[in-house]
């Protein structure tokens, strides 16, 4: 499973409108780093960021390992609402 397969599954398997997800990888300027960038419903907001950002740090932190596992790249992840 890539990261942003990987991304997704987590993302929909926590919102509540699941449609509405969407994940997308972006290049950046900084060598082996990848942005993936995670779109969700405004009422969903909430419930992937977490409290205090628990959650966001929880799938960014199961997104890094499994690229340590694979590819040794640096992940940020940007969560954003449409």
């Amino acid at each position: 499973m890539d990261l942003i397969e990987l991304t997704k599954e987590i993302v929909t398997a926590l919102a509540k409108d699941k449609d509405s997800v969407s994940v997308k990888e972006f290049e950046t300027d900084e060598e082996n780093t990848i942005l993936i960038q995670v779109m969700v419903s405004d009422e969903d907001m909430g419930r992937i960021i977490g409290r205090s950002g628990r959650n966001a740090q929880a799938i960014k932190t199961l997104v890094q390992a499994s690229s340590y596992l694979k590819d040794n790249k640096k992940v940020k992840i940007n969560i954003d609402k449409f």
